[in-house]
């Protein structure tokens, strides 16, 4: 099976690109805007018919979309995020090659839940940001395109090379700070915010099962199970033997999550599971501690 793989460097896609080499049966072609892609080409800026001029010749049978950027400005958001989405359908939809498309979106469409309650893929979306309105546009795009796609609205991705301006990137680096400097006292806010965690490893089996499967439309990927930061916090604390004490501060300017919900998303978000469960056979693996251990670990070379 061809695959043709948009976002090969970024934080899922390097994910994504390691578990379809570990597939025999899967012939990948990386497409980016970074010199070590196997080939370059900007999606924000490039047409869709030099796009279309590519699938015709490498004709692959999937094409996996894990383009896209995550912090920049509203115009610089849904140039990267709903206009690169829209060039890949137009070319899909000129290109002969008549290639399935997984498309990577995110739980940030959906925008501000009802704490307690789990989100299903019927729920209205209301986006809370421009974030989150440019990677609703682009499912939008992907859905009213008449490709063969399935979007996989991931939740929080956690894991193995996290960004650093993520909710759990902000905390291994605050800790790893107060270890470097000695500190006994850490002081941390918006440590109620609760979020639905998935290891970056699993998101990437997720597409895998994706590229494989029939199932269309809007599918979540997360665990079913939202964590509150001030807990993830005490995992985060144990697996890197920081024997101080954690503070919660309500001041802003004296913590590491500020802003109170970057993504827009208030303070509770669950995924409803389920679909990917009976259309995809797929389940989460890898426990949040587990993801935590390898944050720290990749933070503590830097001590």
């Amino acid at each position: 099976m061809r695959v043709l793989l948009l976002g090969a460097t970024g934080f899922l896609g390097r994910y994504v690109a390691d578990r379809l080499l570990a597939d025999p049966a899967v012939q990948l072609t990386a497409l980016g805007r970074r010199d070590d892609s196997d080939v370059r080409f900007d999606l924000s800026t490039g047409s869709p018919g030099a796009l279309t001029r590519f699938l015709d010749a490498v004709h692959p049978g999937v094409v996996i979309n894990c383009a896209g950027a995550i912090r920049g400005g509203a115009r610089e958001l849904t140039r990267h995020n709903t206009v690169a989405t829209a060039t890949v359908c137009e070319a899909m939809r000129r290109s002969s090659c008549n290639a399935r498309l997984v498309h990577v979106g995110c739980a940030a469409e959906y925008g501000m839940s009802q704490p307690g309650s789990s989100t299903g893929e019927d729920a209205l979306p209301r986006p809370g940001g421009p974030y989150g309105v440019s990677k609703l546009a682009a499912t939008e795009l992907v859905l009213a395109s008449g490709l063969d796609a399935i979007v996989l609205r991931v939740f929080s991705p956690a894991g193995p090379g996290t960004p650093a301006g993520s909710p759990l990137g902000r905390l291994a680096e605050s800790m790893r700070r107060a270890m470097q400097q000695g500190d006994i006292e850490l002081r941390l806010s918006g440590l109620g915010v609760q979020r639905d965690f998935v290891d970056v490893r699993d998101v990437a089996r997720a597409v895998h099962a994706a590229s494989l499967s029939a199932a269309q439309g809007v599918v979540n990927i997360g665990t079913g199970r939202a964590v509150r930061l001030r807990d993830a916090v005490a995992v985060l604390a144990r697996v890197a033997g920081f024997a101080g004490s954690v503070h919660e501060v309500d001041e802003p300017h004296l913590g590491v999550q500020a802003p109170a919900y970057p993504d827009g998303c208030g303070p509770w978000q669950q995924a409803d599971v389920r679909t990917a469960r009976d259309r995809l056979g797929w389940r989460p693996r890898i426990g949040l501690e587990e993801s935590l251990a390898d944050i720290w670990m990749e933070a503590a070379c830097r001590i």
